[in-house]
């Protein structure tokens, strides 16, 4: 799998925890091997800027996603997955929210991401449900 983590966000982050992660959960998701994604972290200027952009909400929020070819879990279909964008400012004050630490947070957001991706949404209480306890499954697997 080609995992691409560009960061311009300014803040550490932990390349290779977020590729191995993202590895993992796509391994999970039943992707091909030779799919690619990347990953793009960003300042909350930059991530404001997106958000009016492609969502027409006002401010920065912690994950976007865009899907490039459109595939779908346990398919074996070889493509680009898209782009995930993190804002890890915004995940670090979420984490002091929710009590728990940035990297764990920067995982949930990364799981998040990626599920958008290959379909997953959170329109209506099943699908979230649904969504959630996946990414936090993928998460806590990931790292028992």
């Amino acid at each position: 799998m080609t995992i691409e983590v560009t960061n311009r966000s300014g803040l550490g982050v932990s390349s290779e925890d977020l590729s191995s992660l993202l590895s993992f959960s796509m391994e999970q998701l039943g992707l091909n091997a030779q799919c690619e994604l990347n990953v793009l972290l960003v300042d909350e200027m930059e991530m404001a800027d997106l958000h009016i952009r492609w969502m027409d909400e006002v401010g920065p929020t912690d994950v976007l996603s865009f899907p490039m070819d459109e595939l779908r879990p346990h398919t074996n279909e070889i493509g680009v997955l898209g782009d995930i964008v993190l804002c890890p400012s915004v995940a670090m004050s979420q984490a002091k929210e929710a009590g728990h630490s940035y990297e764990h947070e920067l995982a949930i957001l990364s799981a998040h991401g990626l599920l958008h991706i290959v379909g997953y949404d959170h329109a209506d209480k099943d699908e979230e449900k649904e969504m959630f306890d996946l990414q936090e499954s993928l998460v806590k697997r990931w790292r028992p």
